[in-house]
């Protein structure tokens, strides 16, 4: 009875496109629709709550939640751009969708899904929010260690969704960890075997 041999990521590589997993696309999506829920819940529970209150202090100053109105970027910066960032937060979205077609890590899926709900969470405050289409201004709420930003700018969970996305990027990259499920170093090898090197 012969032996059916393990599959080899190389050689699947070789042979053609590779097709997403499902498993990896559910994570994606998962991880980006839970990104933006508790993103625009929060965000409308501050508003209810504390847009005309003061900064409300928690774990003794270490947290404060203090509404602002940011038209920059992640983070308050370049404010004068509002209306690029709505743009690049849909070009972002095109191509994440773009690489999941070929998605096959589930942890890819989860770090890409991060970054999608994080730039469609704040995407929706440009397009919904005042002053209008495309120039909306971002809540944000979450500051550190001092409660008007002057430790580390106000943020919002997009922007915490982002960061954590693109850490866990770079994490993946480093790592050697390829959205199609492979490891650089067991490709390598496994060529190393086939070429006799």
């Amino acid at each position: 009875m012969t032996q059916t041999p393990p599959p080899d990521p190389a050689h699947d590589l070789a042979e053609g496109p590779v097709r997403a997993r499902p498993v990896a696309v559910v994570a994606l999506a998962t991880a980006a629709a839970l990104a933006v829920v508790l993103d625009q819940i929060t965000k409308q529970l501050v508003l209810s709550s504390l847009e005309h209150s003061a900064p409300l202090r928690l774990l003794g100053g270490a947290v404060y939640f203090n509404v602002t109105r940011n038209s920059g970027a992640a983070f308050s910066l370049g404010g004068r751009f509002t209306p690029v960032f709505p743009i690049l937060a849909m070009v972002v979205a095109g191509v994440i969708v773009w690489l999941a077609r070929r998605l096959r890590s589930v942890p890819w899926g989860i770090a890409l899904g991060l970054i999608l709900g994080g730039a469609s969470g704040n995407l929706i405050d440009r397009l919904f929010r005042e002053p209008g289409p495309l120039r909306g201004h971002v809540v944000d709420f979450i500051s550190v260690f001092d409660d008007a930003g002057g430790v580390w700018p106000i943020f919002n969970v997009a922007d915490s969704s982002l960061f954590c996305g693109v850490a866990l990027v770079l994490l993946l990259e480093f790592s050697g960890r390829g959205r199609d499920g492979t490891r650089l170093r067991k490709v390598r090898d496994s060529d190393r075997e086939r070429t006799g090197a």
